[in-house]
């Protein structure tokens, strides 16, 4: 006890109490001496320990585990889902976050991408992705009206206002708000702004696809989204 409140400084109650919590929890053992039974040494089960890291990074997202490898789960060839990315003109972050989840979901998972007000697909947007070896030049520009009535897993939506003054939005497992600046609002119009955006995007799609492919699809407490306050 004496060598643990010199190592960390800390009071010898707050030890004490800290130790109790982590045997009650099979994380530390405590043996007496073999000498003189005055002193106790404590060890790390540090197999448990590993077990108990993996599990909270699991409750808070399945895409941070380390029991899996560059942020996604092994893929399941029984899983099929529709995700429908929303923004307003459908011009370059929505289709952007479309190009990115099909890239990276593969032939069992739709992505769709559509706007509340749709207006052309910009050429930086486009290139952009193809800096990363996609060609989302074929992507349509639709209006959100095109989905009503289709089932999705989840519906996205990546701009306020889009997020504000979309009156209804198709039905869905989940609905989600991906807060994210859009880069065509650059002055002037900057190459650089997409890249930031296509950068965030395959971050959050990539997390997206780790949790909607773990066992259960629990959206609880685990989805990358944004809350207005």
């Amino acid at each position: 006890m004496q060598e643990l409140v010199a190592r960390t400084e800390q009071a010898p109650n707050l030890i004490t109490y800290h130790l109790a919590r982590l045997r009650a929890a099979d994380l530390v053992s405590v043996r007496r001496s073999a000498a003189d039974g005055r002193d106790s040494y404590y060890a790390l089960d540090l197999d448990a320990v590993a077990e108990a890291v993996q599990d909270v990074a699991l409750a808070i997202h399945p895409g941070i585990s380390p029991r899996h490898v560059d942020g996604a789960l092994p893929r399941t060839e029984a899983h099929a889902g529709r995700v429908l990315f929303i923004c307003t003109g459908n011009s370059s972050r929505s289709q952007m976050a479309e190009g990115w989840f099909r890239h990276l979901g593969g032939p069992r998972l739709v992505a769709c991408s559509a706007g509340t007000a749709p207006t052309t697909l910009h050429r930086f947007a486009v290139a952009a992705m193809l800096e990363h070896g996609m060609d989302i030049s074929r992507q349509e520009v639709k209006h959100v009206n095109v989905f009503a009535g289709q089932p999705f897993d989840r519906v996205i939506t990546l701009c306020d206002r889009a997020r504000e003054v979309c009156p209804e939005l198709p039905p869905a497992k989940a609905a989600v708000h991906w807060s994210i600046p859009n880069p065509a609002e650059a002055h002037p119009p900057d190459l650089d702004a997409f890249r930031s955006t296509a950068r965030e995007l395959e971050t959050r799609v990539r997390y997206l696809l780790a949790l909607m492919e773990s066992p259960g699809d629990q959206t609880v407490g685990a989805e990358q989204g944004s809350t207005r306050l």
